[in-house]
């Protein structure tokens, strides 16, 4: 059977390394939301419902520790020790200053392609997070009161790049995002998305650019919307 388990994504001494549950977990809890905003019209009888913008998926799970196989006497060992593994995954990292990108995973690994273009699957299952919340409970105690059973619940919430989130903007008729690459130029970008370099004056004007020559690699651009005679594009 395997095991579960935490990998932080973040930390350079702690990457690569897989943090196993003690015991699998009974079940996983997803929740996703969606943020609307009612608009009252005259004359209708219920607002009119926009999408504002979708809420990042969360999991909940219990995991169980138990140390009572190695005794409840005086050869007790605290369950502490197992506990505190997981509880350093919502820790700031010393590495980043903030707390680790982490990947719970149950079965085979993904491969690094995948896990690119997929923060989340449920065929073999993993979930790339960041540590939202951690509950101990400790549930059991030897006659000196040394912990020996604790139950822990975690609440987990998707973590993606911006490369991942804009990845799905892509319908010509819709603004999209895009992350401006090192050394390149608006021209370049609005002939590859428009097929004209000259409509990098859209570009420039929907992210309010006044110089189109110093614009930092790493900003997130607005692409505005084709224009009606420019949907179809040629092909390449």
């Amino acid at each position: 059977m395997q095991k579960a388990y935490f990998e932080n994504l973040d930390s350079k001494t702690k990457k690569g390394k897989k943090l196993r549950v003690q015991f699998n977990p009974t079940d996983l809890s997803f929740n996703k939301t969606a943020q609307f905003a009612e608009i009252a019209i005259p004359g209708l009888d219920a607002p009119v419902l926009q999408f504002i913008r979708g809420g990042t998926e969360t999991l909940n799970l219990e995991l169980f520790f138990d140390t009572t196989d190695e005794g409840m006497g005086d050869s007790a060992k605290s369950v502490t020790e197992k506990v505190n593994a997981f509880y350093e995954l919502v820790k700031q990292d010393p590495d980043t200053h903030a707390v680790p990108v982490c990947r719970f995973s149950w079965g085979a690994p993904p491969s690094d392609e995948t896990q690119k273009k997929k923060p989340v699957s449920y065929a073999p299952f993993y979930f790339t997070c960041v540590v939202e919340s951690l509950d101990r409970k400790f549930l059991l105690f030897s006659p000196d009161g040394v912990p020996l059973r604790a139950r822990v619940s975690v609440k987990l919430r998707e973590y993606q790049t911006v490369e991942q989130m804009v990845a799905n903007l892509n319908s010509a008729d819709r603004t999209k995002a895009h992350v401006l690459k090192r050394r390149e130029r608006l021209d370049q970008l609005s002939a590859q998305e428009y097929d004209s370099p000259a409509e990098w004056r859209r570009i420039a004007e929907a992210n309010d650019i006044e110089d189109p020559r110093r614009v930092a690699p790493g900003t997130l651009l607005k692409l505005p919307p084709h224009r009606v005679e420019s949907v179809t594009r040629r092909p390449r």
